[in-house]
């Protein structure tokens, strides 16, 4: 049946209003990642930056790693106030998903949850060092 004429487009519009309102009652479909339950691992995101990170974006975070100068695209440099505004999702976002285009490869699936999280927070404490 096709749907023509004014009655059809009310109950067309009456059919899309009950569903956006029983997504909206029932939340999202698909899932979206939460924060920890539990404060950020420094330790852990520390150790975590050293042994994944380190080559590349520099013990302190600068992107002068040893690893940096042969990469086309330089990594990021989170002392930067660029890096420093960027919110934790969107740091977590990079690191699970890389960059398209840039050595900075997903880390979905190599790294937890826990450890992402671990390491934005020790990320932002590297940033705010130099503040």
């Amino acid at each position: 049946m096709i749907l023509t004429g004014p009655r059809q487009f009310v109950r067309y519009r009456l059919f899309a209003a009950g569903l956006i309102g029983f997504c909206v009652a029932n939340g999202p479909a698909l899932p979206s990642l939460n924060a920890q339950d539990y404060p950020p691992d420094m330790a852990r995101g520390k150790a975590v930056y050293e042994h994944h990170c380190q080559n590349c974006h520099g013990p302190t975070g600068r992107g002068d790693g040893s690893g940096a100068v042969s990469l086309k695209v330089p990594p990021a440099n989170f002392q930067r106030f660029q890096s420093f505004l960027k919110s934790d999702e969107e740091l977590l976002r990079t690191i699970e998903h890389g960059v398209v285009f840039s050595p900075m490869h997903a880390w979905r699936g190599q790294l937890t949850d826990g450890e992402m999280q671990d390491v934005v927070a020790y990320i932002r404490w590297l940033s705010e060092q130099t503040r």
